[in-house]
């Protein structure tokens, strides 16, 4: 399984994926699924990947060979994220039908999603569908995730707004990480985490693996305070309730 998540806010981007693949309890695996693209001053991408292993990998070796070899049309020529995610949705469904047997199987689906910014438009980030095409964020949906997602999501919608610096964000992608992994054992570490400051064109990047002291503390702290909240939280008011209003019969 995965989990992968980028938000989006005034400020800049913010970007998350673990790194474990698992194929069965004994086949148990680490591989990036996050993957920088860009020129310094000029543009700036970042893919995030979930789904079948080996399309994600067809499909972001496409992606390299295009910039390496100067295709026509690359993540180096798109004019803007629009554009770029259209790119990356012809070259995923390519690689899925590429594999598949006669009968559509779709045990090759991969889904991404593609962020950054070009010079001359504004930072964006894209999911893209197996079925190639694409989505956004929007002002009341600050966030895009692929992968393992409902137990990461509510600290996002609780805390996520338009305004929210790019360092509570990454502090928030991190927790969601955090809560999908105490879940979801097949989500784990390494995390990675890039954020991406608005019209910088220039990334900032961590990992984290799993012995790292930091994601221990934070683990400490998060679970310490949701206790604490928890335990302050006011407590249930019961109605008195006479014994002819009672469902008992």
């Amino acid at each position: 399984m995965t989990y992968c998540l980028a938000i989006n806010t005034e400020n800049g981007l913010v970007f998350c994926s673990d790194s474990r693949t698992n194929a069965g309890v004994d086949q148990v695996s680490t591989y990036s699924k996050m993957y920088r693209f860009g020129v310094e001053g000029e543009r700036q991408f970042m893919v995030l990947s979930a789904g079948n292993l080996a399309t994600t990998q067809a499909v972001v070796s496409r992606l390299k060979k295009d910039v390496k070899e100067e295709a026509e049309v690359s993540l180096l020529t798109v004019e803007s994220m629009s554009d770029a995610a259209e790119y990356l949705g012809e070259v995923n469904r390519a690689q899925q039908e590429k594999h598949s047997d006669n009968n559509g199987s779709k045990g090759f689906e991969a889904s991404f999603i593609i962020g950054g910014q070009v010079r001359g438009d504004k930072p964006r980030v894209m999911m893209v569908y197996p079925a190639g095409n694409h989505i956004t964020t929007s002002k009341d949906t600050r966030y895009l995730q692929i992968g393992e997602s409902k137990y990461g999501k509510p600290i996002l919608d609780r805390i996520l707004t338009a305004k929210t610096d790019l360092h509570t964000a990454a502090l928030c992608a991190l927790v969601s990480m955090d809560s999908t992994m105490r879940s979801n054992l097949t989500v784990g570490p390494p995390i990675e985490l890039i954020i991406y400051e608005k019209d910088s064109f220039s990334i900032q990047h961590n990992r984290f693996d799993e012995d790292d002291e930091y994601l221990r503390e934070l683990k400490k702290a998060w679970d310490a305070r949701l206790v604490e909240a928890f335990v302050k939280l006011p407590p249930i008011v019961w109605q008195p309730q006479s014994l002819d209003e009672s469902n008992e019969v």
